[in-house]
């Protein structure tokens, strides 16, 4: 690893102008309402696996910001540092700190309400033992996911057990959408973003001051079981009013803001607002580099509006799913309003910039925060960032294309990098303009223009090497965690390449999640992976059965596509599938290829099997790895 350079030391100067250090407020709230913790941070799995660790973070607390941290992100990832039992209210408890995401826990008259299960089973079922060792040890009555993410889901068998929702002692809520909103991120889109989901997290980045410090949202993700539990009550109406052991919580629905299926939840008799990811301590994402399906950045604020209107004057707290709370009427309305006006400016300004012809580079490179917003901690950059919010709202008004007929049908990386060397003069005299340009503090420069030679010769260690170390800098340099992540795993895999998936890994779709899906969104999964070249001359019609559900859902296969609809095809079936859930989630969970549960007769299909052996050859299958930073 380099050290940081000149022109970055001057960037940490120029950015943190203005921000007032000396305000410990955030640190008092942290603090607030601690009760105890698990030695050192550390969850551990069954078998005695550390799977979470806050002590490997131990070197952020130190009060100064190292020369290769922005001193802005590194007192956020100070307050991520803290973690722990804390109580919010009366009767609201919150784990933070042991995952990525918090674990709410509401007292009830005869059990618990819990709010989300983090992002694995581990650290949900340690936040829950945490909480029973100093809280009376009441049952769950109640699992509420919040919304539509990973990190809010996918510890839930941590908490509950399958057996009792499907007996109905425990009942599972959850927004409206929430299902169809979990499968599009997790399972259709699941491969390239769980990838592309190592840049803005860094997992496989070591804690250090020059590699990784913070994720944003909390100090570092997990590893672990993840699972989901589908919902067994949903929320419809706008604002919804439920007393629940004896809670009464009115639920608002915020369909398309931080995620597609997300609600916000107002305890009138605690006086506290919970605004799930909606409100966090940091400006989030209208689109994470992960990828996802743009937000809708004027609803979010209209939202967040409605949320100020009618519940804070009514609150002493307001709290989320993701770091700290904020105590005090007056401050919980500040609070939000800031929030509130951060996307609502954000979405404004862009439109009004694209109105006058801008492109969303340009605008991303010109629009800057007010004065006032950009001097809340709270609206800082830690986790979204404005340049990558700002394209993402001109992506959900108009598209990637930016309407220079110039960028409509670009060449491919390769192709386009080997003809920007060839008109630079050569690999030589890039490398010569690239290493001067670097040594200026070009880093912006210099990582795009040495990426052109990369990806016309991968094997180029020189430019690897330049490439990596500018991408280094901005690493160094940069304010949110997931851009800081971002670089400087690039840099790693450009250094070291790829990681390969140990022997055992997981695959590269959650097959745990994918098992309890309805057979109409299995059968979406299905489609996605259908070879549509090798599939082209193969018709067919199959029906797919899952028995003990009394579901069926009539398959057509053609012009390599893969359509389905409910009911049978009846006797033009030339095959019929048919399987029990139980069946079907032991195959899946299995990890081999449905064409291996046939062959192996595990699969049982009648009719045509040739016919349907030759669908299922036609079924792609994806690696998690693929290459990002080179060809």
């Amino acid at each position: 690893m380099n050290p940081a350079e000149q022109a970055t030391l001057d960037a940490h100067r120029r950015t943190s102008a203005g921000l007032d250090f000396s305000d410990d407020a955030d640190f008092a709230d942290a603090r607030r309402g601690f009760i105890a913790t698990v030695p050192d941070g550390e969850v551990r799995a069954a078998d005695g696996r550390v799977v979470f660790s806050q002590k490997r973070y131990a070197f952020v607390d130190a009060p100064e910001a190292p020369p290769t941290v922005h001193p802005s992100l590194w007192r956020h990832a100070r307050l991520n540092r803290h973690h722990g039992l804390f109580q919010v209210s009366e009767r609201i408890f919150q784990v933070r700190g042991l995952d990525l995401a918090n674990v709410t826990f509401i007292e009830g008259d005869e059990g618990l309400i819990v709010i989300d299960a983090a992002t694995y089973a581990e650290a949900a079922r340690c936040a829950l033992e945490l909480f029973w060792q100093h809280r009376p040890r009441r049952p769950i009555h109640t699992m509420i996911y919040s919304h539509s993410h990973i990190d809010h889901y996918g510890g839930v068998r941590g908490l509950i057990d399958e057996a009792d929702v499907r007996a109905g002692r425990v009942q599972v809520i959850a927004p409206d959408g929430f299902l169809a909103a979990s499968v599009d991120e997790n399972i259709l889109a699941g491969v390239p973003m769980r990838r592309r989901a190592m840049f803005q997290f860094g997992p496989t980045l070591p804690p250090g001051p020059q590699q990784h410090v913070d994720s944003g949202l909390g100090i570092a993700a997990g590893r672990g079981t993840a699972s989901l539990i589908a919902p067994t009550r949903l929320i419809t109406r706008q604002q919804e009013r439920l007393r629940i052991d004896g809670v009464e919580i009115v639920f608002q629905l915020t369909p398309q803001t931080e995620a597609p299926a997300e609600m916000n939840f107002f305890f009138p008799d605690d006086r506290a607002l919970n605004l799930a990811e909606n409100a966090c301590q940091t400006m989030h994402n209208l689109c994470p580099i992960r990828g996802a399906k743009t937000r809708d950045a004027l609803g979010w604020s209209k939202y967040l509006d409605e949320a100020l209107r009618e519940f804070v004057p009514h609150c002493d707290v307001a709290y989320a799913q993701h770091h700290w709370p904020v105590w005090g009427t007056d401050r919980v309305a500040a609070f939000v309003a800031d929030q509130r006006d951060m996307y609502r400016y954000l979405h404004d300004q862009t439109l009004r910039l694209m109105s006058h012809g801008y492109t969303p580079h340009e605008i991303a490179d010109a629009l800057m925060m007010p004065n006032a917003l950009s001097k809340r901690w709270n609206t800082r950059g830690y986790y979204g960032a404005v340049a990558h919010n700002v394209r993402s709202i001109y992506t959900h008004y108009l598209g990637h294309y930016d309407g220079n007929p110039a960028t409509l049908d670009p060449l491919t990386p390769v192709d386009a990098g080997r003809r920007y060397v060839q008109y630079m003069g050569g690999a030589a005299a890039l490398m010569a303009k690239a290493r001067a340009d670097y040594a200026r503090g070009d880093y912006r420069w210099v990582v795009q223009v040495t990426n052109h030679l990369v990806f016309a010769d991968p094997g180029n260690t020189e430019a690897r090497a330049l490439c990596s170390d500018a991408m280094e800098q901005l690493g160094y340099q940069a304010e949110a965690a997931t851009w800081r992540n971002a670089y400087l795993l690039g840099a790693h895999e450009l250094r070291n390449g790829a990681p390969k998936p140990p022997p055992g890994a997981s695959p590269a779709v959650n097959m745990e999640v994918a098992s309890i899906l309805p057979l109409d969104m299995f059968l979406d999964f299905l489609a996605i992976r259908v070879d549509g070249l090798a599939a082209q001359d193969l018709a067919g019609r199959f029906d797919w059965r899952i028995t003990d559900e009394d579901a069926c859902r009539a398959i057509s296969l053609g012009n390599g596509v893969l359509n389905h609809a409910p009911g049978s095809h009846g006797t033009a079936a030339e095959a019929v599938v048919s399987t029990t859930r139980a069946e079907l989630t032991a195959m899946l969970r299995r990890g081999a290829t449905l064409l291996g549960e046939f062959d192996e007769g595990r699969l049982q299909v009648s009719g045509d099997r040739a016919k349907f052996r030759a669908f299922l050859a036609t079924l792609d299958q994806f690696a998690a790895m693929f290459n990002i930073v080179e060809p």
